[in-house]
């Protein structure tokens, strides 16, 4: 399977997480909160976190303090199929393919539902033929890119489409929650809305670098389930995100690679580029712990994390958009983790 277009789209707001901490200390929210909390929320926003700013769907940013069910649900219901379409043209035109040549759509969220699912919209708004096999992919947290991808080749291969639409969307302000536990409040403050998309055939875009999926592998940790998942509260999602997180991303992520190789009997030193997804500063920094990178592999996940905090599942997107343009050809390593705990690794085989 072959990436003929990639396109990524994040809302225009931009905020910095310093404008960020400014705004929720003149909201009405601040002072409910105990003060370990707002210590908590002080550190992470004006900190060093390795996020400069995010992109969200709020205008103005005192959006975010409407913590109603139905606000929350009408910011996802409105900025979820624009943000899609948006990534999903941008790889259209980069693959040079019109709408009616794509066979099957699959979009992957896991912050907000709507029935019919963001296919019937998507399709709609881009254009797509009626036949279209539409699916749509929820509960898989952060790491629903590669699912999502590895579900693409199986149609492709399996001959029941020709072009494939791959699109992860995430509108992570419409699950924002503000209480007194930890896990929630550092939710609140690194996470970004926007989304990626990718054009996949079984043949090569003639005309531009080779980016072709080669095998993949994933793995699930169910009695770790409780670490990262989404639970509800009044009506509402809220995201939990436990300390041991960072820690067990990185082992989890090692362990898989480490496995991986040896199956297919490639060396370690075979790889030459990084697709990760980032998570935090704390996650980027164990997976590189764990996988022996220097900052200089990692840069383009850590680049991506300081403009966008964490995109959730678009984030490899992103990644592999930026690497694309300085990153040497050769066999690079795709991986993105979260819910369930999830982990999931792809081979990547880049050429000109």
């Amino acid at each position: 399977m072959f990436f003929n277009g990639l396109g990524t789209a994040a809302p225009a707001p931009r905020y910095t997480q310093r404008e960020s901490w400014e705004a929720l200390q003149a909201s009405a929210h601040f002072p409910r909160l105990q003060p370990r909390s707002r210590a908590i929320l002080r550190k992470v926003l004006c900190g060093d976190n390795g996020i400069a700013a995010r992109h969200l769907a709020l205008d103005p940013i005192t959006e975010v303090f409407d913590l109603t069910p139905d606000a929350l649900h009408a910011r996802f219901a409105r900025h979820a199929p624009a943000l899609a379409v948006a990534s999903a043209g941008k790889a259209l035109a980069d693959a040079h393919v019109p709408p009616a040549e794509i066979d099957a759509v699959l979009i992957s969220t896991c912050t907000g539902y709507l029935c019919p699912g963001l296919t019937s919209y998507v399709g709609e708004q881009l254009g797509l033929r009626p036949d279209v096999f539409a699916l749509d992919l929820v509960g898989q947290g952060c790491g629903a890119a590669l699912p999502n991808l590895r579900a693409a080749e199986a149609i492709l291969t399996a001959g029941r489409a020709r072009r494939v639409l791959s699109v992860c969307v995430e509108v992570c302000s419409a699950a924002f929650y503000l209480d007194d536990d930890p896990g929630v409040l550092i939710s609140a403050c690194l996470f970004g809305d926007g989304a990626g998309a990718a054009v996949l055939s079984l043949h090569p875009q003639a005309g531009r670098r080779r980016v072709q999926w080669r095998n993949a592998v994933s793995s699930l940790a169910p009695e770790k389930r409780d670490i990262l998942r989404f639970s509800q509260k009044n009506g509402m999602l809220r995201n939990i995100l436990l300390p041991q997180v960072p820690r067990i991303a990185g082992a989890e992520a090692a362990r898989l690679l480490s496995q991986f190789l040896t199956d297919q009997g490639i060396n370690r030193q075979d790889i030459t580029g990084w697709v990760l997804h980032t998570g935090g500063r704390d996650v980027l920094t164990a997976l590189r712990d764990h996988l022996g990178l220097t900052a200089e592999a990692v840069r383009h996940s850590a680049a991506v994390l300081s403009e966008f905090g964490n995109l959730s599942s678009p984030t490899v997107y992103f990644v592999l958009e930026r690497a694309l343009k300085d990153t040497p050809d050769g066999r690079w390593w795709m991986s993105a983790f979260g819910a369930g705990f999830s982990c999931h690794g792809a081979l990547l085989e880049v050429s000109p």
